[in-house]
Parts: C-alpha cells; sequence; structure tokens
C-alpha cells in the first residue's frame, strides 16, 4: 500500500512544479497529493487502528484484579 502512496505523492509533486504559478502548483499538491493519500492511509488503517485498541482492552481486562461482590 505504501509504494502506491509513494507513488502517488511523486506524480502529484510533478504535477506541482509543472503548475503555472506558485498557487496553482500548492493547490494542486494539496488538493491532489496531500488530501488524498491523508485519507487512502487513514481508511486503510482504520483495521490496525482498531485491532490495536483490541489488544489494549484485552491488556487492561487481564491485567485488572478481580472484584469481589461481598455486600
Amino acid at each position: 500500500m505504501y509504494i502506491v502512496a509513494i507513488a502517488w505523492a511523486y506524480v502529484t509533486i510533478l504535477m506541482a512544479a509543472t503548475e503555472a504559478n506558485l498557487v496553482a502548483g500548492l493547490l494542486t499538491l494539496f488538493f491532489y497529493g496531500i488530501l488524498p493519500l491523508g485519507l487512502l492511509l487513514w481508511i486503510f488503517g482504520s483495521p490496525k487502528r482498531r485491532h490495536i485498541q483490541r489488544m489494549k482492552e484485552a491488556q487492561e481486562a487481564q491485567s485488572e484484579p478481580p472484584t469481589e461482590n461481598s455486600p
């Protein structure tokens, strides 16, 4: 997945470099490069974040001492 992100960043940097002025280049870089890549990496990173959260919850559940229900 990272190879696709690197390739897309390369293409958008070259696109931004060929724009007529600086503002157009920055907007191209942001809207064609940074914004879509951030969204792509966030979406494809969701399962990993979910797995890490479940592992933390499981560790917390195992480390808690058992509670006694005495009145």
